[in-house]
């Protein structure tokens, strides 16, 4: 099982503060089936700057570690994004790392209240650019979920998105957990990844959001999310469904 968004490294973001800890969630990662990590630090929000070199340089420790430790999971490079209007400025300079360095999947951040006005013509900028934008947890932001249909035009016109195992399993909430089940449905959702932190609150959830998903969508659902993952890791095409407009949400009000 591949896992294409989490934070294992230590001390680089809000993942792991200590080599230990992330030592113990890549024990976790295994323990569920794991076998492949893209681990994917934060980078140009507020908080953390993790520049492409740093990561390349912390991955290729980390994995020395898991090895030394005899922890059986291979782990790739990749950032989460946080979009910003000279994105493309920065990709041309060589400053953003893309899933497994060499692929054209960018996970892509938005802020947690709104989508920036710029999204559309960023995302129109990347595909010209032979790059393929996976929003990551959409069922989070707040714009979205009271106006699904920002959503569906980004995946209309390219996008694909990520959705996390643990508010598919309803640890956000019930409510956000209907909100990914409105976006399974409806074609809204490419991969489903653990945004995985830590041993406790944010694990990763992964065999469960994927037997979730089995019991309310059927086999070929869930399959083909994990196809999804798989195309992705060996560079190949993720083509989405066509997808459907969902209603709006304004009676979620979850903020």
């Amino acid at each position: 099982m591949i896992d294409i968004h989490n934070h294992l490294l230590p001390n680089i973001d809000d993942g792991p503060s200590s080599l230990y800890e992330s030592l113990s969630l890549a024990t976790d990662a295994v323990n569920m089936g794991i076998n492949t990590v893209y681990v994917t630090p934060h980078h140009l929000n507020p908080q953390f700057e993790n520049p492409k070199d740093k990561i390349l340089k912390e991955i290729e420790m980390f994995q020395i570690h898991l090895e030394n430790e005899q922890i059986p999971l291979t782990v790739r490079p990749g950032q989460e994004v946080r979009i910003v209007g000279d994105l493309i400025e920065r990709i041309d300079r060589d400053e953003i790392l893309f899933l497994n360095n060499k692929s054209s999947y960018l996970l892509l951040e938005f802020p947690s209240n709104n989508v920036p006005r710029f999204t559309s013509k960023i995302v129109f900028e990347l595909q010209v650019n032979n790059h393929r934008p996976i929003i990551a947890h959409p069922e989070r932001n707040k714009d979205i979920i009271q106006d699904p249909s920002k959503l569906y035009q980004l995946v209309k016109n390219g996008a694909l998105t990520q959705l996390t195992a643990s508010s598919v399993c309803g640890y956000a909430g019930k409510k956000i957990q209907k909100f990914c089940f409105k976006l399974i449905e409806s074609n809204l959702a490419h991969f489903i990844a653990s945004d995985a932190h830590n041993s406790n609150s944010r694990s990763f959830n992964l065999p469960e959001a994927y037997s979730l998903i089995e019991q309310k969508f059927g086999m070929y659902k869930k399959e083909e999310l994990i196809e999804n993952a798989n195309l992705l890791h060996n560079s190949e095409l993720v083509v989405g469904n066509i997808p459907e407009k969902v209603a709006s949400n304004k009676f979620f009000n979850l903020f």
